[in-house]
């Protein structure tokens, strides 16, 4: 039995009490289900609350707690929702991929069960789905910046 733990990440604080988690753990636990007959069994779930996909691992509280797991009892396989809950940022999900590889570890997406593939072709893939979540990330960013503006204009102030 392969022992993993998942991993679950919502960017705004305003989103730690949505369907993000819920949403996450459905498509894990589904995917879990599968995996039980390969063997699998997650043993620890780790939730990032509130913490942008473009921040480097090291800046991430649950990651890091995760990471120190996976260093000294001996799990060597995360199961994420998919690409874009790893990393919204390309350069942050390509180091943190090569520090997992490095290391010995797995990395298992639900979304694409063959993320960390080595062949040339999957890579570019992933780097390509990588590259849509940061774009993605930032077409998000402009719409709400402009919508707090346009609030902000029209009732004089606005939060978040």
């Amino acid at each position: 039995m392969v022992k993993a733990f998942d991993y679950l990440r919502v960017s705004g604080k305003g989103q730690v009490d949505g369907d993000g988690f819920p949403r996450q753990m459905a498509a894990i636990k589904e995917y879990a289900e599968y995996a039980k007959a390969h063997e699998l069994k997650v043993v620890r779930v780790f939730q990032e609350k509130g913490v942008t996909g473009a921040k480097e691992s090291m800046d991430r509280p649950a990651w890091s707690e995760m990471m120190t797991a996976l260093h000294s009892i001996g799990v060597r396989t995360i199961i994420i929702e998919k690409l874009d809950r790893l990393a919204r940022d390309l350069m942050v999900q390509e180091a943190t991929i090569a520090d997992l590889q490095k290391n010995g570890f797995t990395l298992i997406s639900v979304a694409e069960p063959d993320l960390m593939a080595t062949d040339p072709t999957r890579i570019l893939m992933r780097q390509l789905m990588g590259a849509e979540a940061q774009y993605d990330k930032s077409q998000i960013v402009l719409k709400l910046r402009g919508a707090r503006m346009r609030k902000r204009t029209k009732e004089g102030r606005c939060e978040g």
